[in-house]
């Protein structure tokens, strides 16, 4: 993610157009403002890479008012922090374009490469003994059927458009990376039989189950239009998808619950009240938390 403060009402530490970047492992390189803003920044980053979507995170200073508001692209926390001031911080993606591996040299993986450059797609194309010039519109050719584990991230897709001539070998071929996801162009008849086998030659069967078929089957359609129907569901089904973005979890927050400040876990401040654990921004947070428990001052929010 970039973020980026677009605005600011002083005193703060950042300034208009200051940046930084922040990794799906949650660190932060950059400047965007000190410790009363850069935890939410990037929770909220996280949050926001998760979606694919931009966020506008204003942190307002000073306020009494309700801590955390969440709404359609924006989410706004009120802070205590010592300084007082506000800041606007707007968080945008910056995600790989989603491979797109298409296996054969047919009209309809010729189509489908063209047609997933168009739809924004890292395209690869996939045949024995294939040419770059063969394929033109391909970001990528390879004339080898044994991907490089390193060639397949986390949002790849597959589309088997061989047409008969070597359907097993393509699948098998795509099938060893689990991420994956794997369509086979052909008929019900001739996917069934690619399928049969398959198992014969000791593919397992959870495998097989990834393998989605037929794909962009429809009657009279011409090789064009049945690339651009398996393409369409295969833009679909990626929108309804979750992302693949985080590789490992991201780090835990917590919110202080005398001054309302974002802290990553594990923090340097904690207390444990009626079996309760809370986290802290700080020493004298930790402290007044402690003394208003004592005598039941503060709820235990």
């Amino acid at each position: 993610m970039l973020a980026t403060v677009v605005r600011c009402e002083p005193p703060t530490s950042a300034k208009p157009g200051d940046k930084a970047v922040i990794t799906a492992d949650g660190r932060l390189q950059g400047w965007i403002g000190g410790s009363c803003s850069e935890p939410v920044v990037r929770r909220e980053a996280l949050r926001a890479l998760e979606r694919g979507e931009p966020l506008l995170v204003h942190i307002v200073g000073g306020a009494d008012e309700v801590r955390q508001a969440r709404g359609h692209g924006e989410f706004t926390t009120a802070t205590t922090c010592p300084s007082g001031g506000s800041l606007d911080v707007f968080v945008e993606p910056r995600l790989p374009k989603p491979l797109l591996l298409v296996f054969g040299a047919t009209p309809v993986a010729h189509a489908l490469v063209r047609l997933g450059a168009l739809c924004g797609f890292r395209t690869c194309a996939v045949h024995p003994g294939a040419r770059a010039d063969e394929f033109p519109g391909a970001d990528l050719v390879l004339s080898e059927l044994d991907l490089a584990p390193a060639s397949v991230g986390r949002d790849a897709w597959a589309l088997v458009a061989t047409m008969g001539h070597y359907d097993e070998d393509a699948i098998e071929a795509a099938l060893t990376h689990p991420a994956l996801d794997v369509a086979l162009v052909a008929s019900a008849r001739r996917a069934a039989a690619v399928r049969e086998a398959l198992s014969a030659r000791g593919v397992d069967a959870a495998a097989l189950e990834r393998l989605r078929s037929p794909a962009g089957r429809v009657r009279g359609a011409s090789q064009e239009e049945i690339a651009l129907l398996v393409l369409a569901d295969l833009v679909t089904r990626r929108r309804r998808a979750p992302l693949k973005v985080l590789e490992a979890a991201p780090p835990a927050f917590a919110t202080d619950p005398v001054c309302g400040m974002t802290v990553e876990l594990p923090g340097r401040y904690q207390a444990t009240v009626r079996g309760v654990t809370y986290w802290f921004c700080s020493a004298g947070c930790r402290e007044s938390y402690l003394q208003a428990s004592a005598t039941e001052a503060m709820p235990s929010t």
